[in-house]
Parts: structure tokens; sequence; C-alpha cells
């Protein structure tokens, strides 16, 4: 076999669910996995499009999901409604830096760096960039694996508001910002499900196919 083919030329494909390698039938794009039953794709169809799709989506819905109040944290009384940030410094102002670190965590760090990795990726396949597969797929493995904790922070303001109502000295209520991040979390999550990390190893091949390595 040449070294500027991948196995897909031959009718090889692994299964994204169990990761076994596997024949598809003669002339089909598409099987079933002989070891778990999933679905298996010789490459997910249009996955680059709906990718760059779903990330362009979450980076403007982030928007809206830091600008409208996501709680509001009432303490000995008073209180008003809280951005994301700005509910992070309450939260900390009130002595709970714990929970302060979670929310800034969960809300700031993890969809940013989401975002960030997912472009990385898309660009390493759509310009055929330096960066070696297996650096990519790293990237990758973080942003499958940090996806989740995506939906820690709306956990914890949930639990958050079972838990300090119960008492009289605070109450936390959520805001309308909380609709729109929880709609970034899903967004996030779909766009690392249509990439598809077999297109790292494409690029690969296309760009020693150009070169003339054999």
């Amino acid at each position: 076999m040449s070294r500027a083919e991948n196995a897909l030329a031959h009718g090889l494909c692994t299964c994204l669910c169990c990761h076994q390698l596997q024949r598809l039938p003669a002339g089909a794009f598409r099987g079933r996995c002989h070891r778990c039953g999933a679905t298996v794709y010789g490459r997910i169809e249009g996955s680059l499009m709906l990718t760059w799709a779903l990330v362009l989506t979450a980076a403007f819905l982030l928007v809206p999901a830091n600008i409208l109040p996501v709680m509001t944290v009432i303490y000995l009384g008073s209180g008003e409604p809280s951005t994301i940030l700005g509910g992070t410094l309450e939260l900390y102002r009130n002595d709970l830096w714990g929970i302060a670190l979670l929310v800034f965590i969960a809300s700031i760090a993890v969809p940013v760096m989401k975002l960030l990795g997912l472009v990385v990726l898309l660009l390493q396949v759509q310009w055929r960039g330096p960066r070696s597969p297996l650096q990519s797929m790293r990237i990758y493995r973080v942003v499958a694996a940090i996806g989740r904790w995506s939906l820690l922070d709306l956990f914890m303001i949930s639990i958050l508001v079972a838990l300090v109502n119960l008492g009289a000295v605070a109450e936390v209520r959520a805001g309308p910002g909380s609709t729109a991040f929880a709609t970034v979390v899903v967004v996030t999550m779909l766009a690392a499900r249509t990439f598809d990390p077999r297109l790292l190893w494409d690029a690969r091949y296309r760009r020693m196919g150009a070169s003339g390595d054999d």
C-alpha cells in the first residue's frame, strides 16, 4: 500500500464507538459494526460543514449566555441578578470560593477551551497545517474529555438552589442566562460528536500525496 493511501481506499474503516477496524460492504459507504452493532461510516458526511456551523452557533450563543443574568444570589435579604462572571465573584465574596471555582471552570474555561480546540482541529484539516495527526488527536481527546463536565455548573446551580434555599440566610435563583448557556453546552457537545477525527489522518495522506512521497 502506498504511504499516501488510507485504509478507506481499501474499504476499511474504524468504528467510532468501539474502535474496531473492519471492512465495509463492497460499494457501501456505511455498515454495521461486527463488535458493538453501531452504525459504521467511512466518514461522517458533511462533518466539517456541520462542525463549523455548530461551533459558530455556540460562539454566538456565548454572548447572551454571558450578558444575561445566570443566577441571583440573595444574601441576608439583598442581592441582584448576576452574569456568569459576576455570579462567580458574588459567590467568592460570600465565602463560597469552592463553588465559585467550579462555576468559573465549568462556565468560562470549559466552553472556551472546547470551542478553541474544535477551531484548531477544523483548521488543521482544511489547511493541512504543520501539526502532526498525533498532536491533533491529543487535542481531540481533551475536547472530548472535558465535554463530560460541560453540565457541571448547571448541575451545581440546581443543587445550590436546593441546598441554600433550605436556610434563611441566603437564596439562589436561576436566571434566563442559564438557558442560553445550556444551549451552548448542548451545541458544543454536538459539535464534538459531528467532527470526524479520521479527517485529521486524511489531511496527512493528502499532504503526503501532494508532495509525491510514496
